[in-house]
Parts: structure tokens; C-alpha cells; sequence
């Protein structure tokens, strides 16, 4: 009977100690910091809020002689999420994704800064990987996830990729 006992605790308290542990995703963040862009196309920037309306055009230089789709930058539409607006801009350069700026995203509160200065890093090079709107959500930043990629997919299409 005290081997069942000693067992069944010795189970429960290696059970209780797998369920707790808590894995680190901070690695993740080194040098990724500046997929960020600020609104206003300047430097890098955390604060993603935007100030009057949002570009619905592409902007920048375009190539309209490619058979590739479009040469420049172009923003995809902003897109509303529950926590704020979403909007992307990528760099197109011979039907490649070179470059994607998170133009505007949630960050009304420490707790959307925090969320997203993780997911964004992760969706902008999973972008460039895949070269495409086809890649993963990001756990526990679903909604911005949604917005990204609804964003995203407006600016593949104009862009013509």
C-alpha cells in the first residue's frame, strides 16, 4: 500500500511539474525589432498607431511593363480587427517579396504591444519565406494573425502575385 501511495505522488508531482513549466519565447525577438514601421513610413518604431486615414493605393515606385505583377511598394487595405486596425506594405522587386512593413497594428495597451512585438516579427519573416499570404497563424495573437493576413492578401493582389 505505500509503494501505490509513494507512486501515485511521486506520478502527480511529476505531472504537476511538466504542466507548469513555462518554455521561454523571448530568442525569438533578437534583432527583429525593426519589421515595424512607423505610419508614416519613417523609421522604426512600437507604437503602430496610425493618424488619419490610411492609404488605399499603392504607393511608391511601380513597373507597370512586368509580366510579374508590380515593382514598389504597395499597402494592402487597412484591415479592423476586435483590438485595432491592421495594415501591411511589402517591397516588391521582380515578382519577389523583398521587404514587408507592418504600417499599422494594435497597441493601445502594454499588454497588445507585448503580444505583438512577438507575432509581428514572426508573420513578416514567415512571409518573406513562403512568398506568399500561405503561412501560420501565430499562437496567441489570433486576431492580429487574422488582420496580417487579410492585409496582406490586399497587397499580394495588387501587387499581382
Amino acid at each position: 500500500m505505500k509503494r501505490i501511495v509513494l507512486w501515485f505522488m511521486s506520478t502527480l508531482t511529476v505531472v504537476t511539474l511538466l504542466f507548469g513549466y513555462h518554455t521561454s519565447t523571448s530568442s525569438q525577438m533578437s534583432g527583429n525589432s525593426s519589421v515595424l514601421a512607423s505610419p508614416a513610413g519613417g523609421g522604426a518604431s512600437t507604437s503602430g498607431q496610425s493618424s488619419g486615414a490610411t492609404p488605399a493605393s499603392p504607393s511608391g515606385t511601380t513597373d507597370s511593363g512586368t509580366a510579374t505583377g508590380t515593382n514598389g511598394t504597395v499597402t494592402g487595405d487597412s484591415t479592423d480587427t476586435r483590438w485595432g486596425p491592421v495594415q501591411v506594405a511589402i517591397t516588391v522587386s521582380g515578382g519577389t517579396i523583398t521587404d514587408v512593413q507592418v504600417v499599422d497594428y494594435p497597441s493601445g495597451n502594454g499588454r497588445d504591444r507585448q503580444i505583438n512585438s512577438r507575432a509581428l516579427p514572426i508573420l513578416v519573416q514567415e512571409t518573406l519565406d513562403a512568398q506568399s499570404a500561405d503561412i501560420d497563424m501565430v499562437s496567441g495573437a489570433t486576431v492580429t494573425s487574422e488582420g496580417y493576413l487579410g492585409s496582406l492578401q490586399s497587397a499580394l493582389d495588387r501587387a499581382g502575385l
